[in-house]
């Protein structure tokens, strides 16, 4: 199974779009928000193909933000725990580095996926991969904004750079 992983992209509807796009160029069939949509209307697009699962982030102050997602997918609040193909994901948004690496260093996840930071990371710890994808680039940001794609199947993480 192909799962598009995204975080981080506070309002920026082009590259939300541009994430929906690739996501569905890819055929992956669900679709991970790792925090910080921000407001309703840029996480709308993401009522796409795919099944849709978010998290929240320190920056998702609407309370229609939940409704919203809910509308078309699965609003999570602060944290999921998601099986995907018999893959277990650990997802949260990231704002404590600690909770991450505890979350990494229980072993109860395949992966944990996590934002935050806008920092791709791409690691493993005894067994247990963290995937950040990325997020939106700001000034100063050390890349352009990405979005994740993990095969299941494979373990294979590709990061796909958005314009």
């Amino acid at each position: 199974m192909l799962v598009g992983i995204v975080a981080d992209t506070h309002d920026n509807l082009a590259l939300v779009e541009a994430a929906v796009e690739t996501f569905e160029e890819r055929g992956v069939e669900t679709v991970i928000h790792c925090g910080d949509i921000v407001a309703p209307f840029s996480a709308a697009p993401f009522d796409s193909e795919f099944a849709f699962h978010a998290v929240r982030g320190n920056n998702d102050g609407e309370w229609a933000l939940a409704a919203t997602i809910n509308e078309f997918g699965t609003y999570h609040g602060e944290m999921a725990e998601l099986t995907l193909d018999g893959t277990d994901l650990g997802v949260y948004h990231g704002t404590s580095e600690a909770i991450v690496e505890a979350l990494v260093a229980s072993a109860n996840y395949d992966y944990v996926l996590h934002g935050h930071t806008h920092e791709r990371t791409h690691e493993v710890f005894e067994g247990t991969v963290q995937i950040n994808p990325g997020g939106i680039a700001f000034e100063g940001a050390p890349e352009p904004f990405s979005v994740a794609v993990l095969d299941t199947e494979t373990g294979e993480v590709e990061f796909e750079e958005l314009a």
